[in-house]
């Protein structure tokens, strides 16, 4: 499992940063230029051999910038098509919100119809734009325009708001170096501890001025490391005695660690990568759980709700864990909000001795567009922070922890299992969640069923009947009469249909009002 520590350069060594700085501008243009040759079609090999000659790197330099930029490519195609499918779900969404308007369905509350309309018309013809552009991109192979140092800092400087200097700045402020066991576990960024002054320091090979048939030298740095990691990065950067040589010297064995320095607001701050062993391990979709006691955990915004359940499904216990703060606080805050909620929960499953745990693997942005607040909490809200978070503490815990497919669990646990065992909403999703890692189907009860087939049967027919012609012959009209057709369908041959189609129609056309099923308006 791979795990990031972050340390901070504490240096008055003007001279040093200097050079610190200028190793970092070299490195930012080498990988400029390696970018930009690899999109020219350029072998990857040829630009290793030929960028210590341009930029005065040494090789290993040279292969960590090619190698950031392929990453950088390879990462760009992969979300193509994820930012395709999000682009033409806007433009859906766009214009279901333009027919809604032009058939009075919705009204506008701050501007006037017309003013609307042109709004929405002009995000349209944007999106259509960007959709043209992206499927281009998609045909040809190719990806879109790179910014390095980010749009947004781009768009200031063409507006004047930063200078030509704070341009450049953000462009070259990084340094990156690859580990390796063989090299004291990493050869070009190395960090280091003294014993004698209980001071950890980075040493960072300068090739820039290197005098020629020499060594390159070190520029050196102590480093201000968190007090909680203290003694697991010195251990890292010390390595292990296994054994002594003929000479009776030890041999010691390093652990491969990649370090990248990041320069922001004039602070030089270090992320450490190592691979760190764990005891548990995260199990296939089919992979059986092999425990007594299974956690199913339903993840939010403001709570995490944890239900466990018995090998054999049955419901055990709930408990629902807060951190409304999230919705609001920074991201330094969050994180430790994050961290404390996550150890919480660790506690108490290691009390009630569960050896498992089943979370949702869930997206959120795919629910972008619809609403500007439900957009800001999910913009702020750090669900993969909080995701990774719990699976990496409970693989150090050694728990078994799998990931499955989140369709309808808060649905099936509000009709299903809320009213049974007195649970919230969230909590009942949790057990779904947790039976569904057990492997179990959540068929519908003869009730359920005996509701879809006569009160909601009888609600889609009059929903079909009340049409007025004008919204009939509209293209909103002809896809509503479509899919209320399709419903009808469903329910008409239920014995055939997969459960969760079963489980769709109830939640567009129900809801729970003091437990007591309500029809929905469509």
């Amino acid at each position: 499992m791979k795990t990031v520590r972050g340390m901070k350069i504490v240096s008055d060594d003007e001279t040093q940063l200097r050079s610190l700085d200028e190793l970092m501008r070299v490195f930012g243009s080498a990988k400029r230029y390696a970018f930009n040759r690899l999109l020219e079609g350029r072998n990857a090999k040829d630009i290793i051999k030929h960028l210590p000659h341009q930029f005065q790197l040494n090789k290993r330099f040279a292969e960590d910038a090619v190698l950031l930029v392929q990453s950088l490519i390879s990462s760009q195609r992969e979300l193509l098509p994820m930012r395709l499918e999000d682009v033409r779900a806007k433009i859906e969404k766009t214009e279901k919100k333009i027919d809604d308007y032009q058939h009075g369905r919705k009204t506008p509350k701050k501007v006037d119809l017309p003013t609307c309309l042109g709004g929405l018309h002009q995000r349209l013809e944007k999106l259509k734009a960007k959709e043209a552009e992206l499927t281009h991109h998609l045909e040809q192979g190719t990806i879109p325009r790179v910014i390095f140092g980010g749009k947004e800092n781009f768009y200031k400087r063409l507006k004047g708001k930063i200078t030509n200097e704070e341009w450049k700045d953000v462009r070259s402020n990084q340094l990156y170096a690859r580990g390796d066991k063989s090299k004291k576990g990493n050869l070009n960024i190395r960090l280091t501890y003294d014993d004698k002054t209980y001071q950890c320091y980075v040493e960072i090979a300068n090739p820039l001025g290197q005098p020629k048939g020499k060594h390159a030298p070190r520029l050196r740095f102590p480093v201000s490391v968190p007090e909680k990691y203290e003694e697991e990065i010195i251990d890292l950067v010390m390595g292990e005695q296994v054994g002594v040589n003929a000479k009776g010297k030890p041999i010691i064995k390093y652990r491969p660690y990649t370090v990248e320095i990041k320069r922001k607001n004039g602070e030089y701050y270090i992320h450490l990568i190592y691979e760190e062993e764990v005891y548990g391990r995260e199990l296939a979709y089919d992979e059986p759980i092999q425990a007594e006691r299974i956690a199913g955990m339903d993840i939010n915004i403001d709570r995490i709700a944890v239900s466990i359940v018995s090998k054999q499904g049955n419901f055990l216990k709930s408990k629902v864990f807060y951190c409304h703060e999230l919705e609001y606080v920074r991201t330094n805050k969050r994180n430790n909000i994050v961290g404390e909620t996550v150890r919480d929960v660790y506690d108490w499953l290691l009390q009630e001795n569960v050896g498992a745990v089943v979370i949702e693997n869930i997206q959120l942005r795919q629910q972008h567009d619809t609403d500007k607040r439900f957009n800001r909490l999910t913009h702020h809200f750090k669900k993969k922070k909080l995701t990774d978070t719990i699976i990496r503490r409970g693989l150090r815990l050694g728990f078994r922890i799998k990931k499955v497919n989140p369709a309808y669990t808060s649905v099936i646990g509000r009709f299903k299992y809320r009213k049974k065992y007195g649970l919230s909403v969230h909590e009942s999703a949790a057990l779904v969640i947790g039976r569904r890692g057990l492997g179990y189907r959540e068929r519908l009860p003869k009730e359920l069923i005996h509701i879809i087939k006569t009160k909601v049967k009888r609600h889609l027919i009059a929903l079909l009947g009340s049409m007025e012609e004008s919204y009939k012959q509209s293209k909103s009209g002809t896809k509503q009469r479509q899919y209320l057709g399709m419903m009808l369908k469903k329910i008409e041959n239920f014995k055939e249909e997969h459960e969760w189609s079963l489980w769709n129609i109830l939640h567009k056309f129900c809801w729970l009002n003091q437990y007591q099923i309500q029809l929905r308006e469509v």
